[in-house]
């Protein structure tokens, strides 16, 4: 099986470097999740997805309740349940993500209200489960709402990686296009680009990793993640490729730093001692840290840029009048 190859890279690894089994294996998840959401999330924040993005987060809330209720009735081994219920929160998510657009499409109402009704649906639904998927599974769903890097299988970490390939290659394969069709659908389709498939494939791609990040930061946080690193990088970028970089090193950052912070560093009140922080908290505080970081460099930079004859971060806005719509967060087109 792969996932038994993994866990045995990782004990090499664990042996030949000298430290714990679970350490290898938490920084390998943390590298590869933060690479995934660094990825999606340059194009989250320059689509200005994030409360679409937040709903999906929260809609996989009711995706493991069906996924473990599905192992539950089909009498799953513990092999098949490792494969089955990360594959029932992604199809559910597609789902969902795709019923969000086709709404939105169909009725013309405005798009945060689709997504609050379909966020209603999503939570309600898990909420009418959790107590029955706790009754006949002995899965608290609540564990899901903040994750835990520690407690991640080979299996998952698995999908992790494979899904890092799958995402890598569509973006290599399709990026343009999918950044090109949401900054203005009509301009693409006048360049005869695939507007619908484009949006549905970017939302199978957000669903898939959303969905398999969820047991290592929780539904509650994945949202930072996607959203927080990229937002950080939009305030020091010039246009989209460096977006797009910066995102995915800030999330990295952001990663690595919160995990360190969270492992090194502990807390003692009153009688209670040495209590270490939760790592997945302590990388979203990290990111909203750079965040605010990434601020005060791009207003520094700005003020003496023109001094140096060096050009701005933060263009001007552009006029009605560009093909690029509105929408469009780095100026005119080029």
């Amino acid at each position: 099986m792969p996932d038994v190859y993994l866990g045995e890279l990782i004990r090499w690894l664990a042996l030949t470097l000298g430290t714990e089994l679970f350490v290898v294996k938490c920084l390998i998840t943390l590298v590869v999740m933060c690479l995934l959401c660094g990825m999606v999330g340059a194009m989250v924040v320059g689509n200005r997805m994030a409360f679409f993005s937040d709903a999906m987060a929260h809609c996989a809330f009711a995706g493991i309740a069906l996924g473990y209720l599905s192992v539950v009735f089909s009498h799953s081994s513990r092999a098949t349940a490792s494969w089955l219920v990360p594959l029932v929160m992604v199809l559910f998510g597609i789902a969902i993500g795709a019923a969000m657009v086709y709404v939105r499409d169909r009725t013309g109402l405005a798009h945060d209200t689709v997504i609050g009704v379909f966020f209603a649906l999503a939570l309600g639904f898990g909420a009418m489960l959790v107590r029955l998927v706790r009754e006949v599974s002995n899965v608290d769903l609540e564990t899901f709402l903040f994750g835990n890097l520690f407690l991640i299988p080979e299996s998952d970490l698995l999908l992790l990686l494979l899904a890092l390939v799958l995402v890598a290659v569509v973006f290599l394969g399709r990026y343009n296009q999918l950044m090109f069709a949401s900054f203005n659908p009509s301009l693409a389709r006048t360049r005869r680009m695939n507007v619908t498939m484009n949006n549905y494939l970017f939302i199978i791609v957000l669903a898939l990793v959303v969905n398999l990040s969820i047991k290592a930061v929780g539904a509650l946080l994945i949202n930072a993640l996607l959203v927080v690193p990229a937002a950080a990088a939009a305030n020091v970028s010039r246009n989209l490729r460096q977006m797009f970089w910066l995102t995915v090193a800030f999330s990295l950052t952001a990663g690595l730093v919160g995990y360190w912070v969270s492992s090194r560093f502990t807390l003692s009140i009153g009688s209670v001692r040495n209590v270490s922080f939760g790592p997945s908290g302590v990388i979203v505080v990290a990111t909203v840290g750079l965040f605010f970081a990434s601020m005060a460099v791009a207003a520094v930079w700005n003020r003496f840029a023109p001094i140096f004859g060096a050009p701005q971060f933060r263009r001007p806005m552009h006029n009605p009048h560009d093909p690029c719509g509105v929408d469009h967060p780095f100026g005119p087109c080029p």
